[in-house]
């Protein structure tokens, strides 16, 4: 076996080597390319996800603000509706005048009264407007007297000089107890329409 030949063979076994090796670092490298591909997608779609969850909590806290500031408009509205409406009635309990009046205030006066037996002297506050009615309704309760102006839409504020009882039996605080006890049927009333929409 001559040089050359032995030189050849060395030289066709590195080569066959090397295009090992060449084969090797090709098929290495489309391993990392594809697992790098795969870590890519999976980076892409962990992206995605967080960004459609960020996306979808946006969302929801948008509507669920929206619903809120929406439920505050209509509790507004009705607040302000309601408002109204007490303050027609305010208006059309200041209106009455007449026997209805006189009718009301004698009811409301005798009512009370029954908190100052045995008084000597009992002071009875009404509307400025009321004075001469509730004067001539006092005369008919002995020691009984009209002692000024109270604010209110009508009736009678009476106080005891011995007793320091105070009885409040205003066209206004009737309103306001019967204002309590109906405030919810009176909304349902003026707004079960409208929920039933919504």
């Amino acid at each position: 076996m001559s040089l050359e030949t032995v030189v050849e063979d060395i030289r066709e076994e590195a080569r066959a080597h090397a295009e090992e090796i060449r084969e090797e670092g090709e098929e290495r490298a489309e391993e990392i390319r594809q697992e790098a591909e795969r870590d890519a997608d999976d980076i892409v779609a962990e992206a995605e996800r967080e960004v459609e969850n960020e996306v979808e909590q946006r969302r929801k806290q948008k509507v669920s603000s929206a619903k809120l500031e929406a439920k505050q408009t209509r509790l507004e509205a009705r607040r302000d509706v309601l408002d109204g409406v007490r303050e027609e009635v305010e208006g059309a309990i200041a209106d009455i005048d007449g026997e209805t009046r006189e009718e009301l205030t004698r009811a409301l006066l005798d009512a009370a009264a029954d908190e100052f037996a045995g008084e000597e002297r009992v002071l009875v506050h009404g509307r400025d407007d009321d004075e001469a009615l509730i004067a001539e309704i006092c005369e008919d309760y002995d020691g009984f007297e009209y002692a000024g102006e109270y604010d209110c839409l009508g009736g009678v504020v009476v106080e005891g000089t011995d007793s320091r009882v105070r009885v409040n039996n205003t066209f206004d605080s009737v309103l306001d107890d019967v204002w309590e006890d109906e405030l919810k049927e009176t909304s349902t009333r003026l707004f079960e329409a409208g929920d039933e929409e919504t």
